[in-house]
């Protein structure tokens, strides 16, 4: 007759067992039932949310991104970048829109450097816009949490409407109207602000002539 085993080793097998069970479970089968959902279901998010242009990936509806003139010397590391009159701009950046370093500045709204920083900010975007320091938005000067917000305000998108227009020579009341037609309501009508994808509403601009 066969002599029992330890108690201490059929734990262990027994653990082991289960360990091989929920790897097997929620290793394997999980990811690869909720994978085949998400590309079934939702292609294109699970995907990225990647816009496209001609046929060439643009950026994500996702992550916010600058839209600046080319360098006058690319090679110059301190030359500080520009924002290009012909499109709409987004939010300010503490990261610079760089997906690898995503972030707040971490300055709360006690801090002398952030009070200076929004100043600065708001002198410069009605500089840039054309338009009293007083109409500029808070989005135009405060930078979201991540750094990567990929949406500014529908006021702030109303607010660039004149500069964008006259810049590519385009009818302002055509801008005005491609921007209220990319104006994204709350979500569930009560989740959040309404809010302008810069990206997508740069893209329909790109085929307004």
């Amino acid at each position: 007759m066969a002599k029992p085993l330890p108690t201490v080793l059929r734990t262990h097998l027994s653990a082991l067992r289960m360990l091989l069970v929920m790897t097997v479970l929620l290793g394997i089968a999980y990811p690869l039932l909720v994978t085949g959902a998400g590309q079934a279901a939702f292609h294109h998010q699970a995907n990225g949310s990647l816009v496209q242009v001609d046929g060439r990936t643009v950026g994500s509806s996702l992550l916010g991104q600058s839209f600046d003139l080319p360098k006058k010397n690319p090679d110059n590391a301190d030359e500080q970048a520009r924002p290009d009159p012909k499109w709409f701009q987004p939010r300010p950046s503490a990261g610079g829109y760089d997906p690898t370093a995503s972030g707040a500045s971490n300055l709360g709204p006690n801090s002398a450097d952030l009070v200076k920083t929004i100043q600065q900010r708001r002198a410069a975007v009605a500089a840039f816009d054309g338009v009293a320091p007083s109409r500029v938005p808070a989005d135009a000067v405060t930078a979201s949490g991540s750094g990567l917000d990929p949406d500014i305000s529908p006021a702030y998108a109303r607010e660039q409407v004149t500069r964008v227009a006259k810049a590519r020579g385009l009818d302002r009341d055509a801008v005005a109207r491609l921007v209220e037609a990319h104006v994204q309501d709350p979500v569930l009508g009560f989740l959040g602000d309404a809010r302008v994808n810069v990206l997508e509403l740069n893209k329909a601009l790109s085929t307004l002539r």
